[in-house]
């Protein structure tokens, strides 16, 4: 069994804060201290974190005709890439004020993919990037037809350029760990619908047309 962690959040003790950045995201330089496991406080230590809040996002599944649905876009982490700075992605979204995180899933879905999912099941959430980061993610399997999936999307008031496309999800699988999906939320939630795939097939038994 796994035990839970020795320590929680009341063993941290944040000293001050300095805000380095602010944008549209922030980083701040926290100074603290935290427990030790061989016992006692350590001493003041400086950690830079980059506030980015949490997100949300979706894989799009159609269990009666086996597609998968992805979106691609540019992005500029990924310039120095081997396969260019176009990447496959599950659409994606930031939270915001007042919203759930299946709220975000719908809105973004019908923004960057024009898909409304007749089911939608949570995956599971993850932090992107603890070391330096405060972002999670919170990851949905979206259940719909694809039959007619496809086509550019995006807001242009905020530079997206967004291209849904549709794939067999024999040919996503065999591609899974080529370096094709070079992100975490689109690994995670694909190695996901690898192992969940009979499942959904099976309890979504209407036929494709």
């Amino acid at each position: 069994m796994i035990e839970k962690p020795q320590f929680t959040r009341d063993d941290v003790d944040i000293l001050r804060r300095e805000e380095l950045y602010k944008r549209f995201f922030r980083v701040e330089k926290v100074f603290l201290r935290h427990k030790l496991f061989h016992g006692g406080w350590g001493h003041e230590i400086g950690r830079e974190l980059f506030l980015r809040g949490e997100a949300v996002g979706v894989v799009l599944y159609d269990p009666a005709r086996d597609l998968i649905g992805m979106v691609e876009q540019f992005r500029v982490g990924a310039m120095n890439e081997p396969h260019g700075p176009w990447c496959y992605e599950v659409v994606a979204g930031m939270l915001e004020a007042g919203e759930t995180p299946e709220d975000v899933a719908r809105r973004e879905l019908i923004e960057e993919a024009d898909v409304r999912p007749y089911a939608m099941e949570y995956i599971c959430n993850y932090l992107s990037s603890p070391g330096g980061s405060d972002e999670k993610l919170h990851l949905y399997c979206g259940l719909c037809d694809l039959s007619q999936a496809g086509g550019i999307y995006g807001l242009p008031e905020e530079g997206e350029d967004i291209r849904m496309h549709v794939f067999a999800a024999d040919d996503v699988f065999a591609e899974l760990l080529n370096g094709a999906f070079n992100n975490a939320a689109a690994l995670i939630s694909l190695q996901w619908l690898q192992l969940n795939r009979p499942r959904l097939q099976a309890e979504n038994v209407t036929p494709a047309d």
